[in-house]
């Protein structure tokens, strides 16, 4: 058995305590802000939206969903794909779960998307049409789902992405088939179904001045002297870290001075990954970007994000590498993001400090080594993943750890978490160990989480 090393008692084990910065952020059960960004937005005038699965709208993606945003939109239930899988054949399970959550919770509907190149049934994208059967399935597609959830829903876009980065129209089933005018046509069915919807053409690459938005710009202009009901264009505004246009403002303001409305549609700021803590300043501050140039533009409607945690987004699995592009991490923790969405609307809450800690003790010391421990607890914040610091003054050395991976340079030791155990709830904690060797004194490390 191994001695203590004379003197030391168990009442003088050894303790240091740090306090987690400014990154920090309250867990989504007490909401994020003091006050939640759906109220914030709507002091402004403002939707502040977002992109949901039906089948998750429960526990915590529910209750985040339901208590921070005043808008959704279906992410893939409305679409073609998903309602008439077969001719003649709808299914509106998904769809009519998220329009009953918005009505249980007081917020609006965003309809996407009716006329689209993608994610169309194998049996219409397949077949061959004659330009009157296609017409008559494109209005009989967008009549009967229009008038299913008339006046149920704030807007839809009606058709999503005509063009191309050249701004050309785009090589589709409907373009080809159809010509420049089914968009005129798509708009009009759709206002007969439901008068009372705002009708937009969404697209990409589009939040700044170039070829593609000035095509958009073009088409609304002709749409509008035609006659033909729009009532909003639908900037998606899927970006990339640090690569908010110039133009962004601009651009939305020369849509608005056509005398329709501007709706971000799909935000989302992806980084490559690992995520660290400047990325996510930076994407705090594009964020915060978008949605003051909505802010300062009458006509901008609001901003919907193509959701709102990385475990529901679509980045991954599309751009290899990238990722964390949402408000909110994979654990619903918000993140610098959210705060700057929160600053944008008006909000005055900041991240809290000092809601997780790092406790280190020295549990057993013989007259060569120490075992010592860390645990890391949180009370009204949250993590998914963690860091702990120090500088040793006395030439101690870490010869072994457990439950997390810490390495040694000179006197400054870092350890990491390991794969299982990143994440610490509100109220949570855990712990890691290790054996250090020593020689002549042992004092107490000042210890940093972050």
């Amino acid at each position: 058995m191994r001695s203590r090393r004379s003197g030391l008692s168990p009442a003088s084990l050894l303790t240091g305590i740090a306090t987690l910065g400014a990154l920090l952020v309250a867990a989504p059960a007490a909401h994020a802000a003091d006050t939640p960004l759906r109220d914030l937005a709507s002091a402004k005038g403002k939707v502040i939206g977002t992109a949901v699965t039906g089948s998750k709208l429960t526990g915590t993606y529910g209750d985040t969903a339901g208590a921070q945003f005043n808008s959704l939109t279906p992410g893939n239930a409305m679409k073609w794909e998903s309602v008439e899988p077969s001719r003649g054949t709808y299914n509106w399970a998904e769809a009519d779960q998220i329009v009953a959550f918005a009505q249980a919770h007081n917020q609006q509907v965003r309809g996407h998307t009716l006329v689209w190149h993608s994610q169309n049934p194998g049996w219409l994208a397949n077949g061959s049409w004659t330009p009157a059967q296609l017409s008559t399935l494109l209005q009989d597609h967008i009549s009967t789902e229009v008038t299913r959830y008339k006046g149920k829903l704030a807007a839809w876009d009606v058709v999503n992405e005509p063009f191309n980065e050249d701004g050309t129209y785009r090589s589709t089933l409907w373009y080809n088939g159809l010509g420049a005018d089914y968009i005129a046509q798509a708009l009009t069915w759709a206002r007969a179904a439901d008068p009372s919807a705002k009708l937009y053409i969404n697209d990409y690459n589009v939040e700044g001045v170039n070829a593609k938005s000035t095509a958009l710009y073009n088409l609304v202009k002709s749409l509008k002297e035609r006659g033909i009901p729009i009532d909003g264009v639908g900037l998606q505004v899927h970006l990339i870290l640090g690569q908010v246009p110039a133009t962004f403002q601009q651009n939305i303001q020369r849509f608005a001075d056509l005398g329709v409305d501007v709706a971000i549609t799909e935000l989302d700021i992806r980084m490559q990954l690992p995520s660290t803590d400047a990325k996510l300043t930076q994407q705090a501050a594009d964020y915060k970007a978008v949605l003051d140039a909505c802010v300062a533009v009458t006509r901008c409607t609001g901003v919907t994000v193509w959701g709102f945690t990385d475990s529901d987004s679509w980045i991954p699995d599309v751009f290899t590498g990238y990722g964390a592009a949402t408000p909110y991490d994979e654990n619903y923790v918000p993140k610098p993001a959210y705060y700057a969405i929160a600053t944008a609307l008006g909000g005055t809450s900041t991240p809290p400090t000092g809601a997780c800690s790092a406790t280190y003790s020295v549990t057993n010391q013989w007259n060569t080594g120490f075992t010592g421990q860390v645990r890391i607890a949180c009370s009204g914040a949250a993590l998914s993943s963690w860091r702990v610091s120090w500088t040793y003054g006395a030439g101690q050395q870490i010869t072994q750890a457990w439950n997390a991976t810490c390495t040694q340079t000179g006197a400054a030791v870092s350890c990491l978490n390991a794969s299982y155990n990143g994440t610490v709830g509100n109220g949570g904690s855990v712990t890691f160990g290790f054996n250090a060797a020593w020689s002549g004194s042992n004092p107490v490390p000042t210890v940093t989480l972050g």
